[in-house]
Formats: C-alpha cells, structure tokens, sequence
C-alpha cells in the first residue's frame, strides 16, 4: 500500500486547473449577468496588492522542491517532506499563492462572481486536494509528517 502511496496522492486534476476552471466559469457568468463590487478603484487596489503578494510566494516554492528532488507535481509521488522556505509557515504555501492570485484577479477585473467562486474553490482544495494530500503525506512520511502538520498551520 505505502509503495503505492509513494507513487501519487491519488489526484488527477492539477490543483491550478480548479482555480482556472473557476475563474472561467466566473467570466462566463460575469458576461452573462454583471455583478461589479462598484467599490470605486478600491477593489482593484486591494486587487493589485493580492495579486503582488502572489506572485513572490512561487519563486522559493519552486526552488524548494528542485533542490530537494521532489515532484511539484501533485499527481506524483512526493520523495521528500519540505518543512523549510514558505513551508515553515504554511502547509500549502503554492495554494496561498493561488488563491491570493485568484482573488486579486477578481476585484481588479470587479467581478462578484469570482468572490462567490472562491468558496466552492476552497472547499474542493480543503476536502478532495489537501485531505487527499495528507493522507499521502502521513503515509509515506509517518510521525515526521505529523509532526510538522501539529506546528504549521495549513493555510495561514
């Protein structure tokens, strides 16, 4: 079983692609029946600042998993637990990442929709993402994994 586990989490959809696919359905739906915050430049301030704040988590995410040899890839298997860099304050600092990003792109873009979608966004991340990714974690990694998941939260 654990041979297995060590070769995939189980996942199939990249978890990017679920932000996209919101994010698609958002601009369809905004197109379709308008829902504008009208928070005059406000929203796309605070929209820019998210997106800002994304976009300088990636860089040492990425970095992380080249030095440590192990997949980026959620479909494969992770060799290694990285508890350090981001890591060390959020389990999932790549989600982070891309839900501040997906959040700026909807108040820039003034787009209700978007802010609607991230809920359904967040629980499909929290229940069929994360919790499958854990299981994996655990497996593979044991009480080192469980350690680090006691003192580092899993989004904040």
């Amino acid at each position: 079983m654990i041979s297995n586990l060590r070769s995939a989490s189980g996942l199939t959809i990249p978890p990017p692609i679920i932000y996209l696919g919101a994010l698609v359905v958002a601009c369809a739906l905004s197109y379709l029946s308008p829902l504008p915050f009208n928070l005059d430049g406000l929203g796309r301030i605070i929209g820019a600042l998210f997106i800002v704040l994304s976009i300088p988590i990636m860089p040492p995410v990425l970095a992380r998993f080249k030095k440590m040899d192990t997949p980026f890839d959620v479909r494969k298997g992770a060799k290694v637990l990285i508890t350090d860099g981001p890591f060390q304050f959020s389990r999932n600092p790549t989600y982070v990442s891309l839900t501040l990003l997906y959040l700026g792109l909807g108040l820039v873009f003034d787009s209700v929709w978007v802010l609607i979608l991230v809920l359904p966004v967040l629980i499909v991340m929290n229940k069929w993402v994360i919790k499958r990714e854990e299981l994996h974690l655990e497996a593979v990694f044991g009480d080192k994994y469980l350690d680090y998941k006691s003192t580092v939260r899993r989004w904040l």
